[in-house]
């Protein structure tokens, strides 16, 4: 039995005989290929704790009578991320509406290469808007899960997003369409909102900001923080390193 860790499109706990890639793919597409939906999730890497009903996993998580795989059972789709052990959390997978996966791992935390003194992130679960900061990646995590603040969760997941150069847009590289539907006098203002006063430590852009999030988007990569545990990060692939590797998957994300 597999436990996954959805992120997006909704968070849930759920146990699968599939293996992460096939997973992906049935969660993607369906069992009758009649859907498709981009999604990110990461494997656990055992059992823990009482909030989860492990026993009723293991009694629904088994093959159907003429021997095939269960595909899924749901253990909690509310406030799910909170209860997870960052210690827990294996690979993550970021999978394309077709079903092909990425498999991203663990890596170590390193400063923006060139910090502009201001950021774009893109939060993932439990909340999903698109955010301007001042603050680098790790420094902005914290500050998102710290409970000392007005406002703050207990767990995020985010990513943080490539800048473009707004005033040079015909050489800024290929982004994907996150900055192809207009409203880049928005975000100009909201990053010189940001530069001008330099104790606002975040500016929010779109709250319900979904389908123009795309993995060519990503910049360093994912960061996983809670208020207990930490910050883990699974630094994104280059797109070299995507294109010679992980061709298909890189063609089905419309990396090229």
């Amino acid at each position: 039995m597999h436990v996954y860790l959805m992120f997006s499109p909704s968070e849930a706990l759920i146990a699968s005989m599939l293996k992460p890639h096939d997973f992906g793919a049935y969660m993607a597409t369906g069992s009758r290929k009649t859907s498709a939906e981009q999604l990110m999730f990461a494997e656990l890497t055992g059992e823990f704790g009482a909030d989860f009903d492990w026993d009723y996993a293991h009694r629904a998580c088994v093959p159907h009578p003429d021997g095939s795989p269960k595909h899924s059972v749901y253990l909690s789709v509310y406030r799910v991320l909170e209860r997870v052990p960052l210690s827990m959390i294996g690979n993550l997978y970021l999978v394309t509406r077709d079903g092909r996966s990425l498999e991203l791992t663990h890596g170590d935390i390193v400063p923006p290469l060139y910090w502009k003194g201001y950021a774009l992130y893109k939060e993932l679960c439990p909340v999903t808007p698109l955010v301007a900061s001042s603050l680098p990646p790790e420094p902005f995590a914290r500050y998102l899960v710290d409970p000392s603040n007005k406002i703050s969760v207990p767990a995020i997941v985010f990513a943080d997003v490539r800048i473009i150069d707004l005033d040079n847009m015909e050489h800024t590289g290929n982004v994907g369409g996150l900055y192809d539907h207009g409203g880049n006098d928005h975000l100009r203002s909201c990053f010189d909102e940001i530069r001008q006063h330099p104790g606002k430590r975040s500016k929010t852009i779109d709250r319900s900001f979904g389908s123009r999030f795309s993995y060519q988007s990503i910049g360093q990569g994912i960061f996983i923080a809670n208020n207990k545990d930490g910050i883990i990060f699974f630094p994104m692939l280059d797109r070299d390193a995507i294109k010679r590797n992980h061709y298909e998957w890189g063609r089905s994300a419309n990396f090229y």
